[in-house]
Formats: C-alpha cells, sequence, structure tokens
C-alpha cells in the first residue's frame, strides 16, 4: 500500500515538473534529487568502506548545475536551439572544464588521508559520482528545455516504468532461472524478457499514435504546439515521421530497456557490496532516492542520443 501511495503522489508531481515548472524550478528540482541520491550513494560507498569527499562533490555537482542553467538562462526563447545553436559547446567546455578541476581537486584532498591506499579509491569514488549521478541527471533540464523535450522525457519514463513493472510482477509469477544471482537473487531472466517486452509494447503505442498524443496535451494545456514549432530553426521538419516508426520504436525502447536494466543490476551490486537493502528510506515502499531513478541513470544518456538523432 505504501508503494502505491507513494507513485501516486510522485508521478503526477513529476509530470507536473516536466510541462509546467519554469527553467530555474525545474533545474534546482533536479538537481535536489542529484543532491539526495549522491549522499545515498555516498552512504554506501562509506558502508564498502571508502571515505568519500562528500563535500567537494556536492560543489562541483552544484556548479555543474549552475552553468548549464546559467548558460540555458541567457539565451532565453533561443535556449530551444539546444541542439543547433553554438552555445553547446560553450556549456561542454565549462563543464569539461569543471571535471577536470574536480578532478584534480579530488586527488590533491586525497593526500591527506591517514592511509595513502585509499587516495586514489576515495577520490576515484567521489569523482564516479559526478559522472553516475550528476551528468546523468544533467540530461533532464537539457532534453525538456528543447521542442517537445518534456513529452519525450515523459515517454522515456514510461518506457522504463513500464519495464520495470512488468520485470517484477512477471518475474514473481513466473520467474525461475536467475538473471544475476550474486548481484540480485530475485531477478530472473523470465522477468528481464517481459521488461523488454513491455517497455517494447508502450513504445510502440507511443510512436504510433505521437501526434494524437501531443494534441492531447496540446487540448490540456500542458504544450503549446505553436510555441513549440516556432522553436525549431527554419527547414527542420517537426512533423511525427511516418517512415518505419514501428522499427524505431523497437530500437529505442530495446536499447533504453537494456540501459535501464543495467542501470537497476549496478545499484543493486552497489548495495550488494556494502550489505545494504535499499539506498535509503526518504520514500516509504520504495526505499531511498537512487533506488527509484538507478534505471534512469542509465537509460538518460540513451534517451539523450536518440533525441538528437531524432532531430
Amino acid at each position: 500500500m505504501k508503494r502505491v501511495l507513494t507513485a501516486v503522489i510522485l508521478i503526477p508531481t513529476v509530470v507536473l515538473a516536466l510541462f509546467k515548472a519554469p527553467l530555474w524550478l525545474f533545474t534546482l528540482l533536479v538537481l535536489g534529487v542529484a543532491l539526495l541520491a549522491a549522499r545515498e550513494y555516498f552512504d554506501i560507498a562509506e558502508k564498502t568502506g571508502f571515505r568519500p569527499m562528500r563535500w567537494l562533490a556536492y560543489v562541483f555537482l552544484i556548479c555543474i548545475f549552475g552553468v548549464t542553467w546559467a548558460s540555458m538562462a541567457g539565451l532565453g526563447e533561443r535556449v530551444s536551439y539546444l541542439l543547433y545553436g553554438g552555445w553547446a559547446l560553450i556549456v561542454t567546455q565549462a563543464i569539461t572544464f569543471l571535471l577536470l578541476a574536480a578532478l584534480l581537486v579530488f586527488l590533491a584532498a586525497s593526500l591527506g588521508r591517514e592511509s595513502l591506499s585509499q587516495c586514489v579509491p576515495d577520490a576515484a569514488v567521489s569523482f564516479l559520482m559526478i559522472f553516475y549521478i550528476g551528468l546523468t541527471l544533467l540530461a533532464l533540464p537539457l532534453i525538456r528545455e528543447s521542442s517537445f523535450g518534456a513529452l519525450f522525457l515523459l515517454s522515456l519514463m514510461l518506457i522504463v516504468w513500464a519495464g520495470d513493472i512488468a520485470a517484477y510482477y512477471v518475474g514473481r509469477a513466473i520467474g525461475k532461472h536467475k538473471l544475476a544471482p550474486r548481484i540480485s537473487p530475485g531477478k530472473t531472466w523470465e522477468g528481464a524478457i517481459a521488461s523488454t517486452v513491455g517497455a517494447t509494447i508502450i513504445a510502440i503505442v507511443l510512436f504510433e499514435y505521437q501526434w494524437e498524443i501531443v494534441s492531447g496535451f496540446a487540448k490540456l494545456g500542458l504544450v503549446h504546439l505553436r510555441t513549440e514549432l516556432h522553436a525549431y530553426p527554419a527547414g527542420v521538419d517537426v512533423r511525427p515521421r511516418p517512415s518505419h516508426p514501428v522499427v524505431f520504436a523497437l530500437i529505442f525502447a530495446f536499447c533504453v530497456n537494456v540501459a535501464a536494466q543495467l542501470g537497476d543490476l549496478f545499484e543493486s551490486a552497489i548495495k550488494r557490496g556494502a550489505g545494504v537493502k535499499d539506498s535509503g528510506n526518504l520514500l516509504p515502499g520504495h526505499g531511498g532516492v537512487l533506488d527509484r531513478i538507478d534505471a534512469l541513470l542509465f537509460a538518460l544518456p540513451i534517451g539523450l542520443f536518440f533525441y538528437t538523432v531524432m532531430h
């Protein structure tokens, strides 16, 4: 019951933020999720025996989101040219500089460790968080501020959620062959296959009826078609692509689902290594924040790649 109630509250909140929150608020919300997930990740790391540099990592995480937000907000309406404008080069250079600075700072800070054998491991665990949680979640505001980005992200989340639900119920009902017993004894091949099938079905439905879905959201006031269409540079065709939508949906769903399952397995691996069941207890019935976004963390980079291909 707690699991259902939490989902009933979270899902509408996520949808509302996707479509209605201004850029600054949406970026701030994603940063908040990133910081909570980072805290849980460091808790797990400490139970494994590492001593991560929490506050340095938090500072760099905030800086990366701040630089990205400032770059997008400074362009005003032209932010919709995410994949076409030269500003992306500026953001990339700024983030690259921050990543290099973070690496050097972590390595330098690790020199103060009592055990010198922990210098590199502690620095590596701290630095990994920026990639594992920071850069992956950064894709949310980047995609969302592009034309039809909110709808694309909602579709991506629905595909991930559908796969997760299918794996859970089919795995419990008929699962017999263990997928990765050392990492997650409860996961089965039957559940993994059901996850891919469930994600594929949802993806096909979303792609086949994409324009009807867009029109429906426009009627609800969640999408403003005129604004979205004019946000594209001249000559860019924004109409639904009729050529082989099913094939594209199959490839998209498969790649996203495989990435999502790997993300789930990776978090299970680090939790099992630390001897913990959940990353936290912030979400009743769901565990911690990291438990809820583990699949999304791996799926978002795949989604970003497909989004650039689609545009």
